[in-house]
């Protein structure tokens, strides 16, 4: 997970100091890497001590592995292909800018929404849910068309799924879930009223909770045995949900195929559900 989106949607939850540091970095972060603890902290007029705790607060030894992970965000960060544009669609753009902007933000989201999940956690929700006695699909909204498009790859995989449209009916799902059971519970915001409720409800059962979040600090996060998450540029301006709902797709759909190699006799489940559908194609 890039260190630069960490800091980027922690910001606003972060103290003043650190808010001042982390600013600094998102700025400019090829200044930062030039800089020791003690020039960082004079050009934020912190202490350096305050640099150095930054850093560990952030999970790292010191400053010189921070500037590490920094580096490397850097190296990493995505250069979008000739022609395309990455940016906020305006109202006086052109049809092709908007085309371009469309497309830019799409391939965007996917790319980071990848890069911000770690193979560890990737893997811990695979094994909770290959676990599970029962799976429990919670999304409204935008996140509903994604909770079903992932439930119908799930029950091709021969999984117990449970999925309903109306929220009362997910919560009282949730409420007869146990500790043999999985929440997948999907809200970009991480705020949705009905997702947190069914959470809540799944987690005195003790079952366990895959959040599918944004970065930034949430209530569904909290509670969270697991957590996936998904970067979109729609946190200021957004007419409906776009680049959250590809990463959310992107991010199941990533986890269908890990899990055609993880489920037992799964090429056999898929081949089954081909077949069984065949007749209806003549």
């Amino acid at each position: 997970m890039s260190i630069l989106k960490i800091l980027g949607a922690q910001l606003e939850a972060m103290t003043q100091a650190d808010r001042q540091i982390a600013q600094f970095i998102i700025d400019d972060p090829e200044r930062m890497l030039a800089l020791s603890s003690a020039a960082l902290a004079a050009a934020t007029g912190r202490s350096q001590s305050s640099v150095v705790k930054f850093s560990q607060k952030l999970g790292y030894a010191g400053y010189q592995q921070f500037k590490l992970a920094v580096n490397k965000a850097k190296a990493l960060e995505w250069q979008a292909p000739a022609g395309v544009i990455h940016g906020t669609i305006d109202a006086s753009d052109s049809y092709v800018n908007i085309l371009q902007k469309l497309i830019g933000s799409k391939l965007l989201s996917m790319r980071e929404t990848a890069a911000a999940n770690s193979e560890d956690m990737i893997d811990a929700a695979l094994g909770a849910i290959v676990g599970a006695r029962k799976t429990l699909l919670a999304g409204v909204g935008a996140s509903s068309l994604v909770a079903k498009d992932f439930s119908y790859k799930l029950l091709k995989l021969g999984r117990t799924v449970l999925l309903d449209n109306d929220s009362h009916i997910q919560i009282s799902n949730a409420s007869a879930l146990t500790k043999a059971d999985v929440v997948v519970a999907l809200s970009h915001s991480g705020r949705s009223l009905e997702i947190l409720r069914i959470a809540e409800l799944a987690k005195k059962r003790g079952a366990t909770i895959i959040s599918i979040t944004g970065l930034q600090p949430n209530p569904l996060l909290a509670l969270a045995d697991i957590s996936l998450h998904t970067i979109a540029d729609e946190d200021r301006v957004r007419s409906s949900a776009i680049t959250s709902r590809d990463a959310q797709l992107m991010l199941t759909d990533m986890l269908f195929i890990l899990l055609l190699r993880r489920v037992p006799g799964a090429h056999d489940f898929i081949q089954h559900s081909e077949t069984a559908v065949t007749v209806l194609k003549m």
